[in-house]
């Protein structure tokens, strides 16, 4: 028996690479739509590309899962409001939060 995430939404921080990309991908297939969170920054902080995000959404619907970039720093209030509210005005809910950033500096 395998388990489902189907209806759910998901918010993963840091989900450009590494663990959070895997994170993600995964809750997609078992059948959640996915924020993909990743400030694409280097390991020290500086800079900031919303590729990374962008490419795990796109592996994502090539699955045939749903996802949305978001490329907010968790560091930052503001940023942090604004990925909820883009997940709420997206999907109106939600129902897990994996909070894999790292924050390296």
């Amino acid at each position: 028996m395998s388990i489902r995430f189907d209806g759910k939404v998901a918010i993963v921080t840091g989900a450009g690479g590494g663990l959070g990309r895997s994170h993600a991908l995964e809750l997609a297939r078992r059948g959640a739509k996915v924020v993909v969170n990743d400030l694409g920054g280097d390991r020290t902080g500086a800079g900031g590309s919303s590729d990374a995000a962008n490419k795990v959404v796109e592996e994502i619907k090539a699955l045939g899962g749903e996802a949305i970039a978001n490329g907010s720093s968790v560091t930052d209030d503001e940023g942090v409001a604004n990925m909820v509210k883009q997940t709420m005005d997206e999907w109106g809910r939600i129902d897990i939060l994996i909070n894999n950033a790292g924050i390296l500096r």
